[in-house]
């Protein structure tokens, strides 16, 4: 039974090598640039605990092109929330009708965007809770914790071994809309920490950052309780209770939130990634459904709103890093 990763980035790539190195029949199927890296570096994977996997590129299968999908009985839906649609149209036309779709990406939404162009498929939302960060000398590494979380399905059952094998279990969720909110409530990080420039310990051990994050995920709560929706507790800390934590002094935290500070000192966000890269990020999918579901409420979302722009700004190259307080005062400028 073979997997295919469709988006071989950094989350696609570490999740096809580990599940690779434990004896999956995986293709990768992406960029040029990807497949250019692995048959040069090869494939090395670490992550927080020490763990660590070398794969020769030559052992690597990787496709180009979407037709690769053909062959593949479960498909993992890894690329960026902007290409959703894309993909759904490349495995409409390419894959088995009777392959399981999973989607592992961030934001709201991705998977109804896949069951709309994929009617009679069997399409799954998951969630990534970890970060994985590519390294300059070529390891993809995971610096944080987390397991995957998907839509509870009987078509689930089949794979569940494989993946724990890769280290990777999947825990199966009824409640998955609440599931992608509490993790997005979380992925509000993703900006301040792209902005800050700096590992994502170092920016969480600062209050003046951690500030900026309780304004985001406060307004963020307001909306959602407007929506009647309340997100789960994909972390150690629940959603309600995080902004509280997160402006606790720098001592009095580190003690209280020690678990949030239990993070790899090389991690980043994988929004600093993009922008390193100059690539467009996925602020829309993340700050940007916030606004959106605002709007459709009729509701304020300024602070998300300032946040889109000052991520835009810096996909322009017009928005370099900010310390705590500076990117705190934009964030509030108008309040």
């Amino acid at each position: 039974m073979k997997i295919g990763i469709f988006g071989a980035g950094s989350i696609g790539t570490y999740a096809g090598g580990s599940l690779l190195a434990a004896g999956a029949d995986v293709l990768l199927i992406g960029r040029s640039r990807m497949r250019e890296r692995i048959a040069t570096l090869g494939l090395v994977l670490t992550d927080l605990h020490g763990r660590k996997i070398v794969l020769d590129g030559s052992q690597v299968p990787y496709a180009e092109g979407p037709a690769a999908l053909a062959a593949a009985d479960l498909i993992l839906v890894c690329v960026k929330s902007a290409d959703t649609e894309a993909a759904a149209a490349a495995i409409s036309a390419h894959a088995k009708p009777q392959a399981l779709v999973i989607s592992l990406q961030n934001g709201i939404g991705n998977a109804d965007v896949l069951r709309a162009q994929l009617a009679g498929r069997t399409v799954l939302a998951g969630m990534v809770p970890f970060n994985v960060v590519q390294m300059p000398d070529g390891r993809f590494h995971r610096g944080t914790e987390g397991d995957l979380m998907v839509e509870a399905s009987p078509a689930v059952s089949m794979w569940r071994g494989i993946f724990e094998a890769a280290h990777l279990p999947l825990i199966e969720r009824t409640d998955f809309t609440a599931v992608q909110w509490g993790k997005l409530l979380l992925n509000l990080n993703n900006p301040v920490n792209a902005l800050s420039g700096l590992p994502l310990k170092t920016e969480l051990s600062q209050r003046a950052y951690r500030r900026c994050l309780a304004l985001l995920i406060d307004e963020a709560l307001v909306i959602l309780r407007a929506a009647e929706i309340v997100p789960a507790k994909v972390a150690r800390i629940g959603p309600q209770l995080l902004p509280t934590l997160l402006r606790l002094p720098d001592l009095l935290f580190r003690r209280v939130a020690a678990a949030m500070l239990r993070i790899d000192p090389e991690a980043r966000s994988s929004m600093w990634e993009d922008l390193q890269a100059g690539r467009r990020t996925e602020v829309d999918y993340l700050n940007g459904a916030v606004v959106k579901l605002a709007l459709a409420l009729k509701r304020d979302a300024s602070v998300n709103q300032r946040m889109v722009g000052l991520i835009r700004a810096a996909e322009a190259g017009t928005q370099q890093s900010l310390d705590g307080e500076a990117l705190y005062r934009a964030l509030t400028m108008h309040s």
